[in-house]
């Protein structure tokens, strides 16, 4: 995936505002010290993807059980039109009904996208087997079944319009902005009409936006044409081979996503969301991501994770919640934080420690910086909501820093879930930094 990313990228330098974004290959990993744009509330700030329409009942209520106990509530839930309206008219809305019934009840916060050309609706050739993989004949089809849904489901906090339009796999033939853009301006032209106070966003565009077939960002394309708006959220989907990047020793994501929202923020966008993230712990055949196993899927989720609060994100979505049975590809079974059967993987542990760590507010501060520090190494600071201070940091290559702090309190290790007891000597304290994230709270 990183050839085919770096490509992408390079042919960016054509469209001018995005000459930036570009793959660095450096050898040397730089060091960042970050300090985040703005406070973080957890439980507003991080969502979660959940396939919850693949699960009967009594499964779906054990995995929101399981949300709730991370004290979230923002949950992305997809919804195939094609599935739902298989003929004009003809829904088949009984399961959903109840599921959004019990997510009301539940006081969860839904992200919902529709997806999926219905049949009767489907600019495909004839014969062909992915039909739903086309975009809509017609733009005012789809429009009056979003809307209809969104009248239906007014308990819903916000709707988006299609997902991963800017690749082929969800926007066949190929990626198409101005088709794309004539679906999005009239769905939300209805969306305002049925359910005004929902927030309105634009479908999670595939890593930073690329079109690999057409070149250039879809995001430009759409700025270019007027649907970037203030009151609108924008929305990609920001995966990378590891949580630092495609290039761990460049840090590619800290330097495309950052900025790529800079641009996003400069020309008059809305909010802005990474409605998807994430690694998943499959054993393989390998498809696009390495072989991690669930380990590495904890340990990259914790990093990425503090990344994402010190970057200009307003709201982020961890893919998925729960592990998927044979219907989906091998990869996409095994992206949950909780395995099919609804046991915890070391990831759902993970995010729990971390979550606790740091409780569920956070406020931004200046972080050390260390002339001596390893390669890589990444340095954020915040001070929780009881006014303790805290320190999460990690580095490419291990080493060790002295901060110059005085106190004592204790170093985490959420990924393993071990502590161990901290005081300062000589006016600091001496740390030893390794590649997987650590917290120390004074």
């Amino acid at each position: 995936m990183s050839n085919l990313l770096c490509n992408a990228l390079q042919r960016l330098t054509a469209i001018g505002l995005f000459a930036l974004l570009t793959c660095n290959l450096a050898n040397a990993a730089p060091s960042h010290s970050m300090k985040g744009p703005r406070p973080v509330i957890w439980s507003d700030f991080l969502g979660m993807n959940a396939q919850l329409p693949w699960f009967p009942e009594n499964t779906y209520r054990q995995q929101i059980s399981k949300l709730k106990e991370l004290n979230l509530h923002w949950v992305r839930l997809g919804l195939h039109w094609d599935r739902l309206e298989p003929s004009p008219g003809q829904w088949q809305l009984h399961e959903l009904d109840r599921l959004m019934q019990v997510m009301s009840d539940e006081q969860l916060k839904p992200l919902v996208y529709l997806v999926g050309s219905a049949p009767f609706a489907s600019s495909a050739p004839n014969g062909v087997s992915n039909a739903d993989q086309y975009p809509p004949i017609n733009a005012q089809l789809f429009a009056s079944s979003f809307s209809y849904l969104a009248n239906r489901y007014p308990q819903v906090s916000a709707w988006q319009v299609w997902n991963e339009q800017n690749i082929p796999s969800f926007w066949q033939p190929a990626e198409d902005p101005a088709h794309y853009r004539n679906l999005l301006e009239t769905s939300l032209q209805q969306l305002s009409s049925t359910q005004p106070t929902a927030t309105q966003v634009i479908g999670g565009h595939a890593y930073y936006s690329q079109m690999p077939l057409r070149g250039g960002l879809m995001l430009e394309a759409l700025l270019q044409q007027g649907s970037l708006k203030p009151d609108r959220v924008t929305a990609y989907h920001p995966y990378t081979q590891t949580p630092e990047g495609d290039v761990p020793a460049s840090g590619d994501f800290l330097s495309n996503a950052g900025t790529l929202n800079q641009h996003l923020r400069r020309n008059g966008s809305g909010p802005i969301w990474a409605t998807e993230f994430g690694w998943s712990s499959y054993a393989g055949p390998v498809e696009m991501q390495p072989i991690i196993g669930e380990l590495g899927q904890a340990d990259y989720m914790l990093r990425r994770l503090a990344l994402m609060s010190a970057m200009d994100f307003d709201k982020v979505f961890l893919f998925t919640l729960s592990d998927l049975d044979a219907r989906a590809t091998v990869r996409d079974r095994s992206y949950g934080l909780l395995r099919l059967d609804g046991s915890e993987k070391p990831a759902y542990g993970a995010l729990k420690r971390l979550l606790q760590i740091t409780g569920p507010q956070l406020t931004p501060l200046t972080p050390p910086a260390f002339a001596n520090a390893p390669q890589g190494m990444i340095s954020i600071a915040w001070q929780r909501s009881d006014g303790r201070w805290l320190w999460l940091f990690w580095a490419q290559e291990a080493g060790t820093v002295r901060l110059l702090r005085n106190g004592q309190g204790t170093l985490h290790n959420p990924l393993h879930g071990t502590e161990q007891s901290v005081r300062a000597t000589g006016g600091g304290i001496t740390v030893n930094v390794s590649r997987e994230l650590q917290i120390l709270l004074l």
